[in-house]
């Protein structure tokens, strides 16, 4: 063993913190929500001092903290609804366009529905909500006509309909979240493990809203259980919230989109940087924020890449 390593090692043995290997830095981000710690209180703030984060276990550095604006970070937003949802969604139409209508001018939204594992975008991302308001349609489609919402996913994180790289990227997946390959509630699910890996990698929040599929029974409790639980895995594994009231539709979505809108407004970007061997990957993240004023959400993995000369 050689004598830095072995520094490393004894290092890591009166710390009791892993060691990295030396090798080149990778670098990654993630995106923060940060709301207020307290109901009453207006604002929260959050600088990268208060942060303490660890990437598989090991300390990583902040190399940024930037809070997210209208006039510094462009948004792109899709709707992703089920195809086959039940009709009784489009009552909720008011609220969805209402939702595109009140958007900061940076923000761009399209629709799109999940048909037979994909994605299908009904037309360009835009700024403008009577061009996302076209649209908006009645799906014709049964029970299970979306193949598995997470192929939906799936397809439109490798398929993003912009090149930007300087926006943010966010999905709000309306739909019961039941994977009709797997229709039971597994939390390894291969296909859900594939549209959170393809959603980290490009960089997107994933936000849920549960809504009955045609033909599912209201009393199917253990399966609408699990399609929720999922849509609760893939929201926080990408930073994002899920938004449910128990196996029943809600009455309205608009305090689903009011609080939605909140989050969008409230978040910050993280840059990180890690020693790491080998190819990117998407690595777990952990940590921990002094700030008492402030209550953070961040994912749960980030995909690192992009190596850079070691200091």
């Amino acid at each position: 063993m050689s004598r830095s390593l072995s520094a490393i090692v004894a290092i890591s043995m009166l710390t009791g913190l892993p060691a990295w290997p030396q090798s080149d830095n990778f670098t990654g981000s993630a995106i923060l929500t940060v709301l207020p710690a307290h109901p009453d209180a207006q604002d929260a703030s959050l600088n990268a001092g208060q942060l303490n984060v660890k990437l598989d276990g090991k300390v990583a550095t902040v190399t940024s903290l930037t809070q997210l604006t209208s006039e510094n970070s462009p948004l792109e937003l899709i709707l992703l609804i089920d195809g086959g949802v039940r009709t009784s969604l489009y009552g909720q139409a008011g609220d969805i366009i209402g939702f595109a209508k009140e958007i900061p001018t940076n923000t761009q939204i399209a629709i799109a529905y999940m048909e037979n594992g994909r994605a299908a975008l009904q037309g360009p991302l835009s700024s403008d909500p009577a061009t996302v308001e076209s649209g908006l349609h009645m799906t014709t489609g049964g029970a299970g006509s979306n193949a598995s919402p997470y192929f939906c996913l799936d397809d439109l994180a490798k398929h993003w309909p912009s090149k930007n790289t300087g926006a943010r990227r966010a999905v709000v997946m309306i739909t019961d979240g039941v994977d009709e390959y797997n229709p039971h509630y597994d939390p390894e699910d291969v296909y859900v493990q594939s549209a959170i890996y393809d959603t980290v990698r490009a960089g997107i929040v994933v936000f849920t809203m549960y809504w009955h599929d045609q033909g599912r029974a209201d009393s199917s409790g253990t399966v609408a259980d699990g399609g929720q639980s999922l849509m609760v895995e893939v929201a926080q594994a990408t930073g994002g919230d899920s938004y449910w009231q128990g196996p029943s539709n809600p009455v309205s979505l608009k305090p689903y989109f009011d609080d939605l809108r909140r989050r969008l407004r409230s978040e910050y970007a993280l840059g990180l940087s890690a020693p790491f061997k080998g190819k990117p990957f998407k690595a777990s993240l952990k940590f921990k924020a002094n700030a008492p004023n402030a209550k953070v959400t961040a994912p749960q993995f980030v995909y690192l890449s992009g190596a850079a000369t070691a200091q």
